[in-house]
Formats: structure tokens, C-alpha cells, sequence
């Protein structure tokens, strides 16, 4: 009896891609380890960048034109409104201070004047006792 086995097109596909895969990463590697490829990937980074400059000062011409406002625009707005309530808020502390300053005067202030009122009955009270008249000095007969 033959001992046959059956095609496998899995089996056959992945000794093909495994050949493949391995002849390919080999000619990458060394098209990556040379000199030559390293300058012209160096040289099309630096077009692209030309290019995306030019995008970037054709577009903002653009967008001035048409009275739109641009990305720096926008950026700058957002500072001074972070600028704004920053100072705000400084002014909100400076004037709960000031408020808090200002309740411990006006309790300062009450109590004196407290302290005043009772002065002033104290001094009233005295006043409306009514007072006996001074003694007069005695008369000399001798005259």
C-alpha cells in the first residue's frame, strides 16, 4: 500500500510566502544598510518638507485673503483669553481679600463703637443722677 497525502494548498502557500518573505528581507536590509539609499531618503524628506512649507504659507495667504482666521490665529486668541482670565481670577482673590480685610475693620469698628456706647450711657446715667449742690463754705461772722 502507497502512503499518499492528500495536496495541501495551505502547506504549498506558506513555503511560497516563507521563500518570499525570506528573499525580500534580505534585499530590504541591504538596500537599507547602504549610503546611497540613506541620502535619497534624506533628499525626499527635505522636498516634502519644501513642499508642506509651501502648503502652509500658500494656505495661510488663502485663508487672509477670505478673512478666515488661521491655526496661529486662533492660537493666539486662545493666550490672550488664558491671559484675561488668569487676571480675572487674580482680581477675584485681591477682592476676597479685600472683602475679607474689610469685615474684620467693620467688626473692629462695631465694637469700639460698642465699647463707645456704653461709655457715653455710663456718662449720661451720671449725668441725670440728680446732684446735691456744692456745700457752701462757711460765712466769717467778722465782717
Amino acid at each position: 500500500m502507497t502512503n499518499k497525502t492528500p495536496f495541501e494548498a495551505f502547506n504549498l502557500w506558506k513555503d511560497l510566502y516563507d521563500k518570499a518573505e525570506s528573499s525580500w528581507r534580505d534585499i530590504i536590509q541591504e538596500t537599507l544598510e547602504q549610503k546611497s539609499f540613506s541620502e535619497v531618503l534624506g533628499q525626499v524628506q527635505s522636498q516634502y518638507l519644501q513642499q508642506q512649507e509651501f502648503f502652509n504659507v500658500i494656505t495661510e495667504s488663502y485663508l487672509k485673503q477670505i478673512n478666515v482666521p488661521t491655526r496661529e490665529d486662533v492660537a493666539n486668541t486662545a493666550s490672550l483669553i488664558i491671559n484675561v482670565e488668569t487676571k480675572v481670577i487674580d482680581l477675584e482673590d485681591q477682592l476676597d481679600n479685600v472683602t475679607e480685610n474689610t469685615t474684620k475693620e467693620i467688626e473692629s469698628l462695631k465694637r469700639a463703637v460698642t465699647k463707645l456706647d456704653k461709655k457715653l450711657d455710663t456718662v449720661i446715667e451720671l449725668l441725670s443722677k440728680p446732684s446735691t449742690p456744692p456745700a457752701s463754705p462757711p460765712r466769717n461772722s467778722n465782717s
